[in-house]
């Protein structure tokens, strides 16, 4: 005869033990959560800390003047990035320019018209591109774009178009993963009302399902840029550094990541007070880009 008593306390006991254990792991991750929003805040608290006060010195010619030089003393150097802003301005809108359309085509294609073979396979491709290096992306650059921009448009080949190409490639996964699942989340009825209505696959694509998924795909382009505009290595390989307004798509340029990459190992005093109020305004852009997108993707569309 099973004792019902015996069974009853070792059942409380598992739920006891189970329940210690999710309260255990729930505490783990709460402490990881908040660990790393911890880390961010020290990383933000250290960089305003450093940058904010030659900013407040500087005022507003640091963001507006055009001639970099700087030194150990403040008075000594010439404080003007705003060079360096535009170039990075221009680098990540042309990259966005030719990644997102590319992006979102080959999301498109992926959720609905690509056959299921096809959609896995391409699909951990796609994954896997964001996992390459962005300094192995900066070598590829720098080996084939860099000369045969040389060859064809002669130059250095160091360009604003060397670092398009090469930035559109890079924020690609980022765009088309997003927009991916932004389309395949948009309800089948839509799609199947407007094929019931007499509209062609490309007509409900077009009309139907790109609309309804734009608030994803517009917050994937919107990553894409903040990718773009905080990319360094590569950049710094194929940009050619020059801070100067870029005269042609073929000539040099500098970025707000190049430049404290480039000069934050020999930089002291003033010189290295700019380049953290360099870091706060390239914080400033990645703030106000992140916001738009999680603006954007709680965004509804209605009909």
């Amino acid at each position: 005869m099973v004792n019902t008593a015996n069974i009853g306390v070792r059942t409380l006991r598992r739920t006891r033990t189970r329940v210690v254990g999710e309260r255990f792991i729930q505490g783990i991750l709460l402490l990881c959560a908040i660990s790393s929003i911890f880390a961010i805040f020290l990383i933000i608290i250290f960089v305003f800390s450093q940058g904010v006060p030659f900013l407040a010195e500087a005022g507003l010619s640091f963001l507006t003047g055009s001639v970099w030089l700087p030194t150990d003393s403040f008075a000594a150097g010439t404080w003007g990035i705003f060079p360096i802003i535009l170039g990075s301005l221009i680098v990540t809108l042309g990259a966005v320019a030719i990644g997102a359309p590319l992006g979102i085509a080959c999301a498109v294609f992926l959720a609905e018209i690509a056959p299921p073979a096809v959609r896995r396979a391409l699909m951990p491709s796609v994954s896997a591109l964001a996992g390459v290096p962005s300094v192995v992306y900066g070598f590829f650059a720098l080996l084939v774009i860099v000369p045969w921009i040389r060859g064809q448009f002669g130059g250095f080949g160091t360009s604003v178009l060397a670092c398009w190409i090469i930035l559109s490639v890079m924020i690609l996964p980022t765009i088309i993963s997003i927009s991916t699942d932004a389309v395949r989340a948009v309800p089948r009825e839509y799609k199947e009302g407007s094929l019931a209505m007499g509209a062609t696959r490309w007509q409900t694509i077009r009309g139907v399902l790109i609309p309804a998924a734009s608030s994803g795909i517009i917050a994937s382009v919107i990553l894409g840029m903040g990718r773009a505009i905080g990319e360094t290595m590569a950049v710094l390989l194929v940009a050619g550094n020059a801070i100067a307004i870029p005269g042609s798509i073929f000539a040099p340029v500098s970025t707000l990541t190049a430049t404290i990459a480039l000069e934050m190992s020999y930089a002291t005093g003033a010189h290295q007070q700019a380049l953290f109020a360099m870091g706060v305004v390239l914080f400033v852009f990645i703030l106000i880009l992140t916001g738009l997108a999680n603006l954007v993707s709680r965004r509804r569309v209605t009909y």
